[in-house]
């Protein structure tokens, strides 16, 4: 196979794409020193206080050991208190600090701008058309992933 054809392959673009898109996030959100995966658990803290670890990962679609050790990152800056589940004393309750309230609302204009520098390259029906191929993609295939994903249930707009 001529070396081209490895460049066209689609593992190779979406591990390069992800290259990217990691490096852009992380550039607009330096000063806050916060990564992909820290700002998603601090998003899915933020809509389901309380959450377990177990659910944490598996909204986020990390392995126990990447959720674990993103917890604890940001349990070290005091963004996140990991406690005794009330209900299930063999379970971390995880909640989001003030400090990690104030960070969250501190990274919603960093996070757009990576978003949109991201997608830049992109006319807005591209860019449409790309998310939903991902999503195709993603959901086709989401069973052969290393980590199981399972989203937090939507609530609807009337709650």
């Amino acid at each position: 196979m001529p070396l081209i054809d490895m460049y066209q392959r689609p593992g190779f673009l979406l591990r390069r794409a992800h290259q990217i898109s990691a490096a852009i996030f992380e550039a607009n959100c330096s000063e806050m020193g916060l990564t992909q995966a820290q700002y998603g658990a601090l998003m899915v803290l933020q809509e389901e206080p309380g959450i377990d670890q177990t659910r944490l990962a598996r909204a986020l679609a990390f392995d126990k050991v990447t959720v674990l050790r993103v917890l604890r990152g940001l349990a070290q800056r005091g963004l996140v208190v990991r406690e005794l589940s009330q209900s299930n004393r063999r379970q971390m309750s995880l909640r989001l600090t003030a400090e990690g309230e104030h960070l969250l609302m501190q990274s919603t204009a960093p996070v757009q701008h990576a978003y949109e520098q991201l997608m830049a390259p992109l006319t807005p029906q591209h860019r449409t058309q790309f998310i939903a191929l991902l999503q195709q993609l993603t959901d086709g295939l989401g069973e052969q992933a290393r980590a199981t994903f399972v989203p937090l249930a939507r609530q609807s707009s009337g709650s």
